[in-house]
């Protein structure tokens, strides 16, 4: 019997990891391909690309193992300084107040940020701004299949896109609002 128990939990430990790699391996795939379509289309129209939320984050484990999280784009903007260490163009603000003109970007890419802003009125204010000094938004939050998502301290909501709507859901909050807006 103590066979049978440690078989039946080693087998629901193997398949939750592998269900969660394959959410990491799909959360990954959609990052690259946004940064990089975020890249190509500012490229295109011949002006900067603005990322907002650093590729360190804001701890140092990244740092040290120098592996960002994504790309750095041409402006890097983060209330934390740690979170765009040693870019050339780091800028400290807040996503919901962006010091650049209208449509100064061509494309502006905002990775895992919107779901650690406190409520969905600041999250709808953020998209507002990206949507303002940028030509196209491309935007990027954990799933939520993902533990990780469920876990990290500070996820105050829920951000997902189907086509060109963007939702946002406070956590513990029943009714969701949803923001509509172009992500090229």
């Amino acid at each position: 019997m103590g066979h049978l128990a440690l078989f039946l939990g080693l087998g629901i430990f193997l398949g939750v990891g592998s269900w969660q790699l394959a959410v990491w391996v799909v959360e990954t795939r959609d990052k690259n391909r946004k940064y990089k379509a975020a890249c190509t289309y500012a490229k295109e129209r011949g002006k900067q690309l603005l990322v907002a939320g650093g590729p360190w984050g804001v701890t140092r484990t990244r740092r040290r193992r120098n592996k960002p999280a994504h790309g750095s784009g041409d402006v890097c903007l983060d209330i934390n300084p740690l979170a765009f260490w040693d870019h050339p163009k780091g800028v400290i603000a807040s996503v919901t107040h962006i010091p650049f003109s209208d449509k100064s970007f061509g494309a502006a890419f905002a990775s895992h940020l919107l779901e650690h802003l406190p409520t969905v009125d600041d999250a709808k204010q953020a998209l507002d701004e990206l949507n303002r000094v940028a030509e196209a938004v491309f935007i990027v939050s954990p799933s939520r299949q993902s533990f990780g998502g469920w876990l990290t301290p500070g996820h105050h909501l829920w951000v997902w896109q189907k086509g060109n709507i963007t939702y946002l859901k406070q956590r513990g909050k029943a009714a969701g609002k949803k923001v509509e807006a172009c992500y090229g």
